[in-house]
């Protein structure tokens, strides 16, 4: 669908589910955000992974000062520009200029912990038009009530799904729902979608049996069976098992279960899940993170590193600067 662009998500190198939806003179941008996970095995994020934020993060500025409507999905580091974001993530300082003109349709604070309204509220301060909107329909953008962030009753929240009325097709974001609870992808699939994109579970943790692995699987299935094409990503993309759990989900759909990788046509690049084989590959001084955000080093020798020696990197390094 050419008036979806994904912008960033685990498959394309950071943890995000970033994308831009136009529809005729609407730029509509849904979660514009971005992290690398602050340490996965004891690690920082490698300087590669880095480099490839660094991009992104350019490109989805760019995208934000360019579009007419921002959709908050919920407050979450990885899915806005706030205030006390890290080097790493996009900083609300970067973007509070281009917020004044544009429409900003956003999940409700108020059940949220002080810090997200806190979040809430610095965004609120710094535009025009912050508008909550769970639960409405304003022309052909709907958004649903409060679901769980996961599992029932889970301790992150809640979100906010995007509907979105296309030419010919229906567009559903639907965030970090992480099909772990059925009765949020019921309410999905009453939005009729055609195409979806949304959060897998986070196999990466601990706490994600193979009981609870398996019932994401059948509510991935479940929704597939409802949707021409279901891009499954974000938490689920933070390991290799992830990627493997995605393509038997696929093989056992009669339509396309994919990443956002997939989607964007390139090959899927978990640069997180690869963060120890990054540092094997390409060692880290033991002062670089401290030094980087000093601005007293940069990534460029380890962007041409990566662009050199890992197999496809230079695909997707041009596929995020075009």
């Amino acid at each position: 669908m050419e008036n979806l662009k994904i912008l960033a998500a685990e498959s394309l190198g950071v943890r995000a589910l970033c994308c831009l939806v136009e529809k005729g003179e609407q730029k509509i941008l849904i979660d514009p955000g971005i992290s690398l996970g602050y340490t996965r095995q004891g690690l920082l994020p490698h300087p590669i992974q880095i480099a490839v934020a660094e991009i992104i993060r350019e490109k989805i500025i760019r995208a934000l000062k360019e579009s007419s409507d921002f959709v908050i999905s919920h407050f979450h580091g990885d899915h806005i520009p706030f205030k006390e974001a890290n080097v790493y993530q996009i900083k609300l300082e970067q973007v509070k200029e281009y917020l004044k003109d544009i429409n900003i349709w956003a999940k409700s604070a108020e059940s949220d912990t002080h810090k997200f309204k806190e979040r809430a509220w610095d965004l609120k301060f710094n535009s025009t038009n912050f508008v909550e909107v769970e639960g409405q329909t304003i022309a052909d953008l709907s958004f649903s009530g409060p679901v769980f962030h996961g599992e029932k009753d889970s301790f992150l929240g809640k979100v906010m799904m995007t509907k979105i009325k296309l030419k010919d097709k229906v567009f559903v974001h639907a965030s970090d729902i992480q099909f772990l609870y059925k009765a949020t992808i019921k309410k999905l699939i009453e939005m009729q979608p055609d195409l979806a994109i949304a959060s897998g579970p986070p196999l990466y943790l601990s706490h994600i049996d193979q009981q609870m692995a398996a019932e994401a699987a059948e509510n991935i299935l479940l929704l597939s069976s409802q949707v021409e094409t279901l891009i499954v990503d974000h938490h689920l993309l933070r390991s290799e098992a992830g990627l493997t759990y995605l393509r038997e989900l696929n093989d056992k759909s009669q339509n396309q279960i994919i990443s956002a990788a997939d989607f964007m046509g390139v090959k899927p690049w978990l640069l997180e899940a690869r963060r120890k084989e990054l540092y094997q590959k390409f060692p880290v001084p033991e002062d670089w993170h401290q030094d980087y955000e000093a601005g007293l080093v940069e990534t460029t020798d380890y962007l041409l590193q990566a662009r050199e020696k890992l197999s496809n990197f230079e695909e997707l390094f041009q596929f995020f600067k075009t």
